[in-house]
């Protein structure tokens, strides 16, 4: 069995972060959320792995390399566009040739992995694979109908859903989807949807065998869910510290990475913190990851992602539930008059407070 990776999408909803950067290499908890993925495939056994790319290709690319460092082997498969799921499917047969496979969206986090759906797939060999769960929006994914254990209608992003029964980005198929992704055509939307595709597949009288993921899943595609995952990530974590702590309290499951410098902070995990940082005077409060090279003075965080070689310094209020780029800088002058001063890329957001 081989695995498919899709790690080419736009990003829309993370912007200004993925003007500069692909959205599946975003850390989470200090980890590009691609990796998870990735390992999630060696662990489940699959060693020879296509990844998915589009205009972020050269960054993909070289984060991820030939694949050692997760023990596979993979092949990039360049999409022109993002012409939807079901395309990255079809432009990715000739590498898949006649065996099933697995495919995972890049920017998905399950948190028990795929061992048993891989393993389950195998042992029935079903014509398709899909993962679903409850979910309070439907109407925002693309949506699954199940009778007497059989799924019977899909519908993506429907306008009124007759269920809650979410599509995970997790499919197992057969190279019987190959005849379903030429069938169908574009949607609205001007994309290959693979929800037609498995409903082609029912249509076709084929198995496609349901099972609802009991344990959280996440679509890292909007703020709210990157800090909700990495929230839920930090929450397993171990304490480790291998960096200095000067006159600093460090409470509970706190990571320090090589290199890192703490002076007069409080630290109060779950909270990483990268290697090569330079925090003091402030505080950093629990599920906050900060990336490597980051430095923070006078400064209180927390529920926060901080990208590489950012400065945060000097603020009179908490940062929280927030997002910050790589090389930015956050501080307050103490010129008169009392203002604000930004510079602002393209679709970002500001609270001021």
């Amino acid at each position: 069995m081989k695995g498919l990776v899709l790690s080419g999408g736009a990003g829309t909803r993370l912007r200004p972060i993925t003007h500069t950067s692909a959205k599946q290499l975003v850390p989470i908890a200090n980890k590009p959320i691609l990796f998870y993925g990735l390992e999630a495939m060696r662990e489940a056994g699959v060693t020879e792995v296509g990844i998915v790319v589009g205009d972020t290709h050269a960054e993909v690319e070289a984060a991820v390399g030939e694949g050692e460092r997760f023990g596979l082997r993979v092949t990039y498969l360049r999409q022109e566009a993002p012409l939807g799921l079901a395309h990255a499917v079809l432009i990715s047969q000739d590498y898949l040739g006649d065996e099933p496979f697995v495919m995972y969206l890049g920017d998905n986090l399950l948190k028990d992995g795929i061992v048993p759906f891989v393993e389950r797939f195998r042992a029935c060999g079903p014509d398709a694979l899909i993962l679903l769960q409850h979910v309070p929006d439907p109407q925002s994914y693309g949506v699954a109908e199940v009778a007497d254990g059989a799924v019977v209608r899909l519908v993506e992003k429907p306008a009124r859903p007759t269920s809650d029964l979410a599509l995970v980005g997790v499919y197992l198929f057969t190279p019987a989807v190959f005849d379903s992704v030429r069938a169908i055509s574009p949607s609205a939307r001007g994309e290959l949807e693979i929800t037609d595709a498995i409903q082609d597949m029912v249509d076709r009288g084929l198995h496609v065998e349901p099972h609802v993921v009991t344990g959280w899943w996440k679509d890292t595609g909007k703020l709210d869910d990157m800090l909700e995952a990495n929230r839920l990530i930090l929450s397993t974590l171990e304490r480790d510290v291998r960096g200095e702590s000067t006159d600093s309290a460090l409470e509970g499951p706190v990571s320090v990475g090589a290199g890192s410098r703490l002076v007069r902070c409080t630290v109060r995990g779950p909270v990483v913190i990268g290697e090569g940082c330079d925090l003091s005077d402030s505080f950093i409060g629990p599920y906050t990851s900060i990336s490597d090279g980051v430095c923070i003075d006078h400064a209180e965080i927390e529920h926060s992602i901080i990208l590489e070689h950012s400065r945060i310094s000097g603020l009179n209020a908490r940062l929280c539930d927030s997002l910050i780029g790589k090389n930015v800088t956050i501080s307050r002058a103490d010129a008169r008059p009392v203002a604000y001063r930004f510079m602002v890329g393209d679709s970002s957001q500001i609270g001021v407070v």
